[in-house]
């Protein structure tokens, strides 16, 4: 299965996320080093997220990455 990575919009008020396939590859120390390079490269004024995801195709990527998730619980001692 491949590693996709993708540019995450970080829209406030929008409803749903701005997804943007950037590049994918076969192994994950590659895409992993093309996320960190990516991120370096951004401008401090990108307030854009860089994640790799591991899946079967690029729809479940993306139904992945467009799900929606409680925040952590943090716990007193992890503050």
């Amino acid at each position: 299965m491949p590693y996709y990575v993708y540019r995450i919009e970080n829209a406030e008020l929008a409803m749903l996320k701005q997804l943007e396939l950037i590049n994918e590859f076969e192994a994950f120390k590659e895409a992993k080093n093309f996320a960190k390079s990516t991120r370096a490269a951004q401008s401090p004024e990108d307030t854009a997220t860089i994640k790799v995801m591991f899946a079967d195709n690029q729809l479940h990527a993306e139904e992945q990455l467009m799900e929606k998730r409680d925040q952590p619980i943090v716990m007193e001692h992890e503050k």
